[in-house]
């Protein structure tokens, strides 16, 4: 716990005080009782004592106290609370490896219903944008509420040639942070021809021209957004995947992974050419460490439901930094009419 005003912590140094005013009440309560001629005239005149409770309306006033004594210094805490300005970026392949059937009915086909039905099953006011890539990637939904643009978005995919996940990491980082962040289109779109070659400038050089540059924070410290990144894992071009990565993190962003496919895989034919693709977990599991995201397999169609679902829980919650005096201040009201309550019932007194 933190305080924002914790000069006025030195105000809790009167509590102690209290409690030695309180006892110095009570003796010279007992010394004038003991006044009388004779202790058989005390008892009578006293009667039956009203023993423990006596100090209980104190006590309570004493905690009512010293829960508005910390609420004066405006204490911080970090608390679970439902995030209200959550942002989710959908990085999803459409390369051709997508069209491998080793999750049924096809890697994209699985893919674009889990998706579906992860937005089905995230709250209203969680925010949602949509990265597609193969050779590049592209923004082809902005963040936004509306589900069935979403929806729409993803039914409009189209496989294409090779792949580009580090691409996709920066160009999903583009759509957080408009106008903060890299130039994106000199880092995804290189001079070289080969669209299966690595393109674009690094992002060490990227950085460099960058002014101001970037200032580094922890990696996962930004909760209001995440990446889900959905991919087969094997790059052919764009953007080196761990340097994309590093970006993330160096942004405070988590990438969540999910890996579609077999480690097997199997051999496919696009347009002429025929190749086997694999899952490459080694890649994935390396992007979710680098940016304290996590990785998660989906091998088959319900897998891959099962991972968004629970993604689903993962990213609509986060730890906030929140002033907790009101809370500080309802307790120590709650104490003080206890006190004063329980006063009234047992002595007909406030105190």
């Amino acid at each position: 716990m933190t305080f924002l005003w914790p000069q006025f912590l030195w105000l809790l140094l009167a509590l102690p005080l209290l409690v030695l005013a309180y006892l110095w009440l009570l003796r010279r309560r007992q010394q004038t009782a003991l006044r009388f001629a004779s202790l058989s005239i005390v008892r009578e005149a006293m009667g039956k004592g009203p023993g423990w409770r006596r100090h209980v309306p104190p006590v309570l006033l004493w905690l009512a106290l010293a829960a508005m004594l910390l609420a004066s210094a405006r204490p911080m805490a970090s608390l679970v609370l439902p995030s209200q300005q959550q942002t989710i970026i959908l990085a999803m392949d459409v390369s051709g490896s997508m069209r491998a059937t080793d999750v049924e009915p096809n890697r994209l086909e699985a893919a674009q219903a889990a998706a579906k039905a992860f937005l089905a099953e995230l709250p209203r006011h969680v925010r949602v944008g949509i990265v597609a890539f193969a050779g590049t990637a592209q923004v082809v939904q902005p963040i936004t509420l509306s589900r069935e643009d979403l929806v729409a978005a993803i039914d409009k995919f189209q496989l294409q040639r090779a792949t580009a996940i580090g691409s996709a990491i920066v160009v999903a980082l583009g759509e957080l942070f408009p106008g903060q962040g890299l130039d994106l289109a000199s880092l995804t779109h290189g001079r070289n021809s080969d669209s299966f070659a690595p393109q674009g400038r690094s992002l060490e050089q990227a950085r460099k021209d960058q002014q101001p540059p970037a200032a580094p924070v922890p990696p996962g410290s930004y909760t209001s957004a995440s990446i889900i990144l959905l991919t087969d894992g094997q790059r052919t071009t764009g953007v080196d995947t761990a340097e994309a990565a590093q970006l993330a993190a160096d942004r405070g962003v988590r990438v969540y992974t999910v890996g579609i496919g077999t480690v097997d895989g199997e051999v496919i034919g696009f347009e002429g050419w025929s190749m086997r693709v694999r899952l490459d977990e080694d890649t994935l599991k390396s992007i979710a460490r680098t940016t304290q995201g996590e990785y998660f397999y989906a091998g088959t169609a319900d897998n891959l439901k099962q991972v968004y679902e629970s993604l689903s829980t993962r990213l609509t919650v986060e730890k906030k930094e929140t002033e907790i005096s009101a809370l500080l201040a309802l307790l120590a009201s709650v104490l003080a009419l206890l006190s004063a309550g329980l006063s009234l019932f047992w002595f007909n007194r406030v105190l």
